[in-house]
């Protein structure tokens, strides 16, 4: 099943795609029920809440398909941090990577659903996407295993992590992660495929889909990815971030950029900026076997608003430490 969230005739509705046409569901039907619900329970609630006739897609607005209380985009195909610490001049990934699946929690404020405009962020020249797949949880779960993981995943959608690389590069170093390289958008679409649909494109128990992205309508050359190249499955990232935390119908978890999935890749293997940074005018279409593909159109930012250096001196520089007696 194919769940959409839709605005027809000005109101927000849940949507059940099938090829090019969308059933609308009652305006009180609940995305969150839908995701939790087992195949079987789904279909009788879509059954119960269609309402009127299906509509032409091409006559509603597809919006994002969640609003997600928490989005973690994970690192997990090894080719893109390879390609990426290759910029950077990083002899080899930090070793630290290897043991867990790391992530850091993105902007859910900064959402963007199919064919909403991206503007480029003030001050950024390059501006790039990354082509990621993301898991939706269905049910609500904390310290999981990963066969227990399983049951919580609802079903999966694509997820373009929009990057300004330059606003990155000075601050990462700092090591307190992107701050505004990644602060500005991200796009989650254009539904939620429900996992016992893909089902058919599991290998060796982990999700197989073949990936690519297209900029102005050309795939990029170096081809695609397939999500098998994951360095841990969606039910090992549910797992982990469910340790000490309740994860909730509705949040997302995003596998983090697969290899050839970004401009910065062509960048470090060409030692040069071609393909050229994203533009205003540029189209740039995500794609995935078995979920469909997304589009947004880069438009013109903002100018950015100055904001003066730290001021020094402010701390501080002797305080009396004297411990002595203290219980």
């Amino acid at each position: 099943m194919k769940i959409a969230r839709i605005q027809i005739e000005g109101t927000t509705r849940v949507g059940i795609v099938d090829g090019d046409q969308v059933q609308p569901l009652a305006a009180d039907t609940d995305m969150c029920e839908l995701l939790a619900a087992t195949p079987a329970q789904r279909t009788e609630l879509v059954q119960r809440a269609t309402e009127g006739e299906p509509r032409p897609l091409s006559e509603v607005r597809l919006l994002a398909p969640v609003q997600p209380r928490t989005l973690r985009d994970f690192l997990t195909f090894e080719e893109h941090l390879e390609g990426s610490l290759k910029l950077l001049g990083a002899p080899a990934p930090h070793p630290a990577w290897y043991d867990q699946p790391l992530f850091y929690f993105s902007n859910t404020n900064a959402v963007k659903g199919p064919d909403d405009p991206v503007a480029v962020p003030p001050g950024c020249r390059l501006l790039d996407f990354e082509l990621e797949l993301a898991a939706v949880i269905g049910k609500p779960g904390k310290d999981l295993s990963p066969e227990q993981a399983a049951e919580h995943i609802a079903g999966y959608t694509l997820f373009n992590d929009w990057s300004a690389r330059d606003l990155m590069s000075p601050v990462v170093p700092v090591g307190m992660g992107p701050v505004k390289g990644k602060d500005f958008a991200n796009t989650l679409g254009p539904w939620i495929v429900t996992a016992d649909e893909l089902a058919p494109y599991r290998r060796d128990g982990r999700l197989a889909l073949e990936m690519h992205a297209e900029l102005n309508g050309a795939a990029l050359p170096a081809g695609g990815d397939n999500s098998a190249n994951m360095s841990w499955s969606f039910e090992e990232m549910v797992a982990f971030a469910s340790r000490g935390a309740e994860l909730v119908p509705g949040d997302v978890l995003a596998s983090g950029t697969c290899g050839a999935g970004c401009l910065l890749e062509y960048w470090a293997h060409t030692d040069s900026e071609e393909p050229p940074p994203l533009r205003p005018g540029d189209v740039v279409t995500l794609v995935a076997e078995g979920i469909g593909s997304v589009s947004n159109r880069i438009v013109a930012g903002a100018e950015p608003v100055a904001v003066p250096r730290a001021r020094v001196g402010q701390r501080r520089r002797v305080r009396p430490w004297n411990t002595a007696g203290s219980s």
